[in-house]
């Protein structure tokens, strides 16, 4: 019952102040907004990070063969290494966290087609090296495979712009031929568009990809370029490192602690190096977002004031006819909590309908899509519930100590 009165209470109350009120509400309202959509795109802008540097390769890690910079066992410092086709298997079979592997051949040449003629950078890779890389074919094709590796297939794998440039926007090329270096391809698939933002050879939609054994043939290059491979746990990175150091040293007789005899890139590495830089914006735009909302708590707690000043003579007669401290401060405290109430659910609101708008924008290659953490939301509505008590205690406090005497006077 008690309860009941409460809110018919806080009804009459609205009637009575709608602009201050509302002006009230709305400061609750825009700062909810803020809080909650500055940590969704600081969220949203750390996964799309995250995804446009995955498209390079999920868990990827990149060997180029060094020069060595230690003498060993007799062996002068100051020799090169250069790796072999099987060196991408002996990782696999020495290292067990290590799930796929991969040379990988770099150069370039003439690409013709009918009258279109480009130089194109090509790249001689195994089967495995399209699921390290996230190689992913378009529909209807299919990226090289066992058999085109084994029979040295002239098969071509294309990126997305070399298709454009080539044949066209949008047109399926599978099954017919461009000429490589002067000899007929079979084109076998098309690279699905992905996002990419980082890369070491050029990004993957200006590249094309054929069997390493048929490159070996065309470019009579025995020695690849570099390795992939692919990690089962990004945890154990560093451990993996070592090991492929002293794998690799045992075989090419170089010192395993000696880092100038290969060039590595563990890109899980990145992604954890990247991961407090976002944490600290997240951190750095939810602030802000709470500072909006504490002005929107501190209009909450003046207008509480104001009810408090012309409710004065109406609190001096309930507590002359037995309504306790406690009685008058629940009343003022839940008339505050109310408002800031129906300001967070109005800004959630808001905030959802701004994130489900966002990608008619077409922003998300650039700062990503927005995303309501579920983390961010009991935040905000923890600080929102917090400042409700808070604009409401000061006032109901001192409403509840009023004298009903003096109070009745006014």
């Amino acid at each position: 019952m008690k309860f009941l009165i409460i809110i018919k209470q806080f009804y009459v109350d609205l009637r009575k102040q709608r602009l201050r009120t509302f002006l009230t509400t709305f400061g609750i309202v825009w700062g909810t907004v803020a809080t909650v959509f500055l940590s969704a795109f600081g969220e949203g802008l750390y996964r799309q990070a995250e995804t446009s540097f995955k498209g390079m390769g999920d868990a990827l890690v990149i060997v180029w063969p060094g020069n060595t910079a230690k003498p060993y066992k007799g062996l002068p410092k100051g020799r090169w290494i250069r790796f072999v086709d099987e060196d991408a298997q002996l990782l696999k079979r020495e290292i067990p966290y290590i799930t796929m592997a991969s040379t990988e051949y770099n150069g370039s040449g003439p690409m013709t087609k009918g009258r279109k003629n480009v130089t194109q950078d090509i790249n001689g890779v195994s089967p495995e090296y399209g699921i390290i890389r996230n190689i992913i074919p378009e529909p209807g094709g299919r990226f090289i495979n066992q058999n085109d590796f084994e029979y040295r297939k002239r098969v071509v794998v294309l990126g997305t712009k070399v298709r454009d440039e080539i044949f066209g926007q949008g047109v399926n090329p599978v099954g017919q031929y461009i000429t490589l270096k002067g000899a007929p391809f079979l084109v076998i698939g098309v690279m699905k568009q992905k996002i990419q933002n980082s890369s070491y050879n050029g990004r993957d939609e200006r590249r094309v990809f054929i069997p390493s054994s048929t490159f070996k043939t065309i470019f009579k290059r025995n020695y690849p370029n570099n390795m992939v491979y692919q990690v089962s746990n990004p945890e154990y990175t560093l451990f993996i490192q070592k090991k492929v150091y002293e794998v690799l040293g045992r075989k090419y007789s170089f010192d395993p602690e000696d880092k100038e005899a290969l060039g590595i890139w563990d890109t899980n590495e990145t992604v954890k190096e990247m991961k407090p830089f976002f944490e600290g914006l997240k951190i750095f735009l939810a602030i802000i977002g709470v500072f909006t909302l504490m002005v929107g708590g501190i209009g909450t707690a003046n207008i509480m004031f104001v009810v408090v000043k012309e409710r004065t003579k109406e609190i001096g007669l309930k507590m002359a006819m037995g309504a306790t401290r406690g009685y008058v401060m629940a009343q003022i405290i839940c008339e505050s909590i109310f408002i800031a109430a129906i300001g967070g659910l109005v800004g959630f609101a808001i905030a959802k309908g701004f994130e489900k708008l966002f990608p008619i924008f077409k922003l998300e290659e650039y700062i990503g899509t927005p995303v309501v953490a579920f983390k961010s939301a009991v935040i905000t509505v923890s600080i929102i519930g917090l400042l409700g008590l808070m604009a409401g205690y000061f006032p109901a406090r001192r409403a509840a100590h009023l004298n009903p005497v003096e109070a009745l006077k006014l």
